[in-house]
């Protein structure tokens, strides 16, 4: 997350980015709308159906947004960031959604082909759609880059797999406006539609693993663990827990220590590695459990002694 920019700034750019990304997609899909009825593409018609769900992803994502910027509350103590990967599996629903749709329709016109007209309108719409997509791109990966937020990360990547879908829909009209070969709209479709599918999954993929509290990677782990190890009059380190909380970092271990030091001594060690741990990640909360070095104990390591590291 920015270190310069302010949380109000960051409020006012996160709502920005959504609210560009939900008058985007509407004006794309009026526009797709006209240029499907006029050339009868199933590639434009493809897209049509994309920038339909990127409608309502970008609602999603906005409502998202606006919940995850909520302050933690009694009921909610860790806040509500994870609203933006329930937004995230959202998404990744309705864009599995349009991929079937649209593979449907493929398979639809193979057996049943159509001949297209007025090839001109749809490439010039796909060309102005692949602009402003562009440049609504641009400015959600400079609000990402400042914000870190998950939602309008994956709203604009869900906006560069259109960018892909676009030049292919510009490629494929010239190809049939200039060999008459209209099978290959058909073709087009049946490819992006496998693709969003193949995206859908992903996104699903990371949001699942986020929202079942996922280790973070195994090098913040162990350099967590050599902080720690690293810390004087730390004897050990075990059952390390880790996971973002959208954004900011959670840590919770045990820490092995002298059991005849007393308590005072005993939190200042424990403060001197949570400074330490913050140091490297000034925003993580840390949450640390003395142990006396030497206790025999039932431990998370021990159960989970296949996991590497």
């Amino acid at each position: 997350m920015s270190k310069t920019w302010s949380k109000e700034k960051i409020e006012r750019y996160k709502k920005l980015a959504v609210g560009s990304s939900v008058l985007l997609s509407t004006f794309l899909f009026f526009i797709k709308v006209l240029a499907s009825l006029a050339t009868g593409s199933l590639a434009i018609l493809s897209s049509l159906v994309d920038s339909l769900s990127d409608i309502v992803a970008s609602i999603v994502s906005f409502i998202a947004v606006k919940i995850s910027l909520k302050p933690a509350s009694c009921s909610h103590r860790y806040g509500y960031f994870k609203a933006e990967h329930i937004s995230a599996l959202i998404q990744a629903a309705f864009i599995a959604g349009s991929g079937f749709f649209v593979m449907y329709n493929g398979i639809d016109r193979f057996l049943h082909p159509v001949a297209l007209q007025q090839t001109d309108i749809g490439i010039l719409v796909m060309v102005l759609s692949l602009v402003l997509t562009l440049v609504l791109i641009f400015f959600q990966q400079y609000v990402t880059k400042h914000t870190n937020s998950v939602a309008i990360k994956a709203d604009s990547a869900h906006y560069v797999v259109d960018i892909l879908t676009n030049s292919s829909i510009i490629l494929t009209l010239v190809v049939v406006k200039a060999f008459r070969i209209d099978w290959f709209d058909t073709l087009t479709a049946f490819v992006i539609s496998i693709y969003l599918t193949l995206y859908a999954y992903q996104i699903a993929r990371e949001a699942v693993n986020f929202l079942l509290d996922q280790e973070l990677n195994e090098e913040i782990r162990q350099n967590v663990l050599k902080i720690v190890q690293h810390t004087d009059e730390v004897k050990g380190v075990h059952d390390l827990r880790t996971r973002d909380l959208g954004g900011t970092y959670y840590f919770e271990l045990h820490l092995e220590i002298d059991g005849n030091l007393s308590l005072f001594k005993a939190h200042q060690i424990t403060q001197s590695v949570e400074n330490k741990i913050k140091l490297v990640y000034p925003s993580a909360q840390v949450l640390i459990h003395q142990d006396p070095f030497g206790l025999k104990e039932e431990r998370l390591d021990d159960l989970l002694n296949h996991c590497e590291g």
